[in-house]
């Protein structure tokens, strides 16, 4: 790169904070990181880009409304060459997007057009997908409608969870990133329309999402065990009238229900659930109102004796 770009760059968790470096790496001028507050469980979880920023001598804002016309002033007074997005939650409009000379792009956490919206590891994991990646692609009003410049592939395995699955995606956002930094700063970088009849969104998910609904099988709730838990809120039920947190899960496909009536027994010092939709899970990692549980112990915490139905 024969001149430094300049890039004001909003930003959010792990793949912010990597995304950022590599920017500082490659050389740009990053004259103010745009980030938001935190949530609770995301403070321990996730890398924070405030820190990162500060530690690199970087301006950092933190505005309750970016497309404030306010805030919309103060970015056009830098005139960025470049306006970047890494998972930040908000939605930019039209008159801050115009303000990158050379563009404005986003880094999403999915093979766009498919997952668009919040959450899109999350969802791909509770939906059985086998793989998802990292999208880098124009940025437009309609939310992760934009061209895409580059994609990467990561594999979801059988019992990986949404937070390990990120940290793949993480990997492949800041791949991706790198290897399209050159054709950005010269022009000529693809861009790639997306096909629409292909595309799928998704929202926000909320803390009750993860109640489990046990008349279905046994792929199905692994598959949102393992999309919302921990550092996410996790999946749970509610039994004789407290909160049971499950947390991990592993399928026995080998093992064959007692009943098709969903139900939670333990054997041989394991937990077991017969699902209603077919199949078999052991609860690997447990909570009972909060408070750690030993899967085994899960009937004598409950008063359990034989086998407790379990509901919506």
């Amino acid at each position: 790169m024969s001149t430094a770009p300049s890039a004001v760059v909003f930003a959010n968790h792990d793949v912010g904070v990597r995304c950022l470096s590599v920017l500082l790496g490659a050389g740009f001028v990053i004259p103010l990181v745009v980030a938001h507050d935190e949530e609770p469980h995301e403070v321990a979880a996730f890398a924070s880009v405030v820190e990162s920023a500060i530690s690199h001598g970087v301006e950092v804002a933190l505005p309750d409304d970016v497309n404030a016309d306010a805030f919309v002033r103060r970015i056009a007074s830098i005139a960025p060459d470049f306006i970047f997005s890494f998972y930040f939650r908000q939605l930019m409009r039209s008159p801050l997007l115009r303000l990158a000379r050379r563009g404005a792009l986003n880094m999403h956490g999915s093979l766009l057009p498919r997952y668009r919206g919040r959450a899109p590891v999350n969802w791909a994991v509770i939906r059985g997908e086998s793989r998802t990646g990292a999208t880098l692609h124009y940025m437009n009003e309609a939310p992760d409608a934009g061209d895409i410049v580059d994609q990467a592939v990561v594999p979801i395995l059988p019992d990986d969870t949404a937070f390990e699955v990120f940290r793949k995606v993480t990997v492949a956002a800041e791949l991706v990133l790198w290897r399209s930094l050159d054709a950005l700063v010269d022009g000529r970088a693809p861009r790639i329309p997306q096909p629409e009849a292909q595309a799928s969104y998704f929202g926000r998910r909320r803390p009750e999402d993860g109640r489990i609904d046990w008349q279905t099988d046994a792929k199905t709730i692994h598959d949102l065990v393992r999309g919302v838990a921990p550092p996410y809120p996790g999946a749970f039920t509610i039994a004789r009238g407290r909160r049971l947190g499950v947390l991990r899960t592993a399928r026995e496909p080998q093992r064959r229900e007692r009943s098709r009536t969903p139900a939670l027994y333990v054997e041989n010092g394991s937990c077991f659930v017969d699902c209603g939709g077919g199949g078999v899970l052991r609860i690997v990692e447990s909570d009972l109102d909060g408070m750690p549980v030993a899967a085994a112990a899960i009937d004598h915490a409950l008063g359990i004796t034989g086998s407790l139905p379990l509901g919506r």
